[in-house]
């Protein structure tokens, strides 16, 4: 029995369509600002955090921007009040990626 046929088993009363579903392919653009973004470095309960500051676009493309860099970092990170927090001194990786994005970064502190 293959998919097909269980698929008929759990649903008879579904009638399958032979049109194509549209999906959208083309990548969602971000908003990409003037003003420079900082990237700063702080210690916070004794541990060291990477914030990413200053983003005038939407916060959902911020969101998206957040789960990129997070992905291509490997680490753990949360989204709080239009500031993105990562686990980790990473501020020369950070800029980097934002400067291959087209953003302009300004590094504070240490």
């Amino acid at each position: 029995m293959n998919l097909e046929d269980q698929l008929k088993n759990l649903f008879p009363d579904h009638v399958p369509s032979n049109e194509p579903e549209e999906i959208d392919d083309t990548p969602h653009q971000l908003y990409v600002q003037k003003e420079p973004m900082i990237c700063k470095y702080e210690k916070r309960k004794g541990k060291a955090t990477t914030i990413i500051e200053g983003y005038e676009g939407e916060d959902e493309d911020f969101k998206i921007l957040a789960k990129e860099l997070k992905t291509k970092l490997s680490v753990g990170g949360s989204f709080k009040d239009g500031a993105l927090i990562l686990q980790g001194d990473y501020r020369d990786k950070i800029m980097q990626l934002l400067k291959e994005k087209g953003f302009k970064v300004k590094r504070v502190g240490g």
